[in-house]
């Protein structure tokens, strides 16, 4: 009879340290576990673009291993239509057919869609509805000011870029120092509109029969200056464009001299990205490829 208490005694402290050791090892793997995952995300870092885009780095990028924080680069042996698309697919839900009102916009203003800086937000669409759409969008934004302005705020990583610039050159703004220069509201760009254009002309440009208007004014809701990532400046001299460009900001929109879009590409890299270089009066834009 003792025998028998003893045995079950010894069987119950062994099924016990046995239950103790799974359970330490269930909690070593779990630490252990999450402790890799926690490395490996800490581990992916964005390679600057310029040095993945070099010759002999271009394989840097794997598809198969691909991240959201790894700068995409557009094969370099197709077309710069197909370039282009292949860069804005990674931003876009949804391309627009061609003829069609969104892709039109796309053409005039999409150059912020190749953007590969993982510090903006870009819009799910390339036309808001309404004020609505817009604040909902624009609260979501990290916004910083423009040093030297009264109220003109860019997204985090546009505004550095254009801080940087203005540090190299006096760079002033079209209108001086107001807001109407930088992020605008749904309302200030429908003003804007009205100003220059009307519901008859807006029906054209969404028929495809005018176009050039977008060169001067952006449609209601349409405008890049929603998004965060554009700005009216006053450039008058080679000094200030070299300092634009070599923080990202270009000349994107035809005949709209003093739109600045915050691309956030080198001018060597904007021909991968299929852009094509145009100079309309002696100011060079980079037009998208549609």
């Amino acid at each position: 009879m003792k025998l028998t208490i003893r045995k079950k005694r010894n069987i119950t402290r062994l099924i016990r340290k046995i239950t103790f050791i799974t359970i330490v090892i269930l909690m070593i793997f779990t630490l252990v576990a999450s402790n890799e995952i926690t490395h490996n995300q800490l581990s992916i870092t964005a390679q600057p673009l310029n040095q993945c885009l070099s010759t002999d780095l271009l394989p840097c990028t794997d598809p198969s291993q691909e991240t959201r924080l790894q700068p995409f680069i557009p094969n370099p042996e197709l077309n710069n239509q197909q370039r282009f698309l292949s860069a804005i697919a990674k931003k876009l839900p949804t391309i627009p057919q061609p003829g069609t009102y969104e892709y039109i916009l796309l053409r005039a203003y999409g150059a912020v869609f190749v953007n590969q800086d993982v510090g903006i937000k870009l819009p799910l669409k390339d036309i808001f509805a309404n004020e609505q759409e817009t604040q909902e969008f624009q609260s979501s934004l990290t916004m910083v000011h423009v040093d030297g302005t009264n109220d003109c705020y860019l997204q985090k990583s546009a505004a550095d870029a254009l801080n940087k610039a203005r540090i190299q050159q006096h760079i002033p703004l079209k209108s001086g120092y107001g807001s109407g220069d930088c992020t605008r509201t749904f309302n200030t760009n429908l003003r804007f509109w009205h100003k220059y254009a009307n519901d008859k002309i807006l029906a054209k440009v969404q028929q495809g029969q005018e176009t050039r208007i977008l060169g001067l004014v952006a449609p209601p809701g349409t405008s890049q200056h929603l998004w965060g990532l554009a700005i009216d400046l006053r450039v008058s001299n080679k000094e200030q464009i070299k300092a634009l460009n070599e923080n990202g900001w270009f000349q994107t929109v035809e005949n709209d001299v003093p739109h600045w879009t915050y691309v956030g590409l080198s001018k060597e890299n904007l021909l991968l990205f299929g852009f094509n270089k145009k100079i309309v009066r002696g100011i060079t834009y980079w037009i998208t490829p549609l």
